[in-house]
């Protein structure tokens, strides 16, 4: 199963924590709005490891990708 790498994540995670918000107001708007997109990355990231662990489970195999251009199926485009 092909799934991005948690490296696209944590590499998300770590700009806006470390760069984005720390250049913020904690109470300005835009500061909420990046606060409620690192939540929903962390969520993000939470759920496709609970999905590759039952994937496993299964039997299945997790193929982490790094590129959206690598491994696309031949009929993908149509």
């Amino acid at each position: 199963m092909p799934v991005p790498s948690h490296i696209h994540y944590e590499s998300l995670l770590q700009i806006l924590e470390q760069a984005s918000l720390t250049s913020l107001p904690p109470s300005s708007p835009a500061y909420q709005q990046l606060h409620a997109a690192v939540i929903h990355l962390r969520k993000a990231l939470r759920l496709q490891k609970q999905f590759e662990e039952e994937w496993q489970l299964t039997g299945g195999t997790v193929d982490y990708q790094w590129s959206v251009n690598r491994h696309l199926p031949k009929d993908y485009n149509t």
